[in-house]
């Protein structure tokens, strides 16, 4: 399976598209204190990953991506007032996620689900 759809939203559980060799799914999530800076790092996270929950992405991202994409967080955030976390989990791993329920698209995103 190729293409923009299978990369913008992978399959659950991982079986099918498990994270590339030296690519690992990290799962990043915030707590942002002001409407201004969450809108900038919710357009940061779309760059990158999938959102599976309001404030919560999916990426799946070799080591200098994730790196690229958490100086792009931090320049975003007030480290005062904000909170930024990221699991790294490895593809072993990323294969034993469960689920369960309906996945909401970004607002930037069209979905269609057949």
């Amino acid at each position: 399976m190729e293409g923009w759809w299978y990369e913008a939203f992978p399959q659950v559980p991982y079986e099918a598209s498990p994270p590339g060799e030296g690519e690992m799914l990290t799962v990043v999530a915030y707590d942002i204190a002001d409407a201004k800076r969450l809108a900038r790092v919710a357009r940061v996270c779309e760059d990158y990953g999938v959102r599976v929950q309001y404030s919560v992405f999916e990426c799946h991202l070799d080591e200098d991506e994730f790196n690229d994409f958490w100086l792009r967080l931090l320049e975003e955030i007030n480290e005062e007032e904000d909170r930024l976390v990221a699991y790294k989990i490895d593809a072993r791993c990323a294969k034993d996620t469960l689920t369960a329920g309906t996945m909401r698209c970004s607002e930037r995103s069209v979905c269609y689900l057949v």
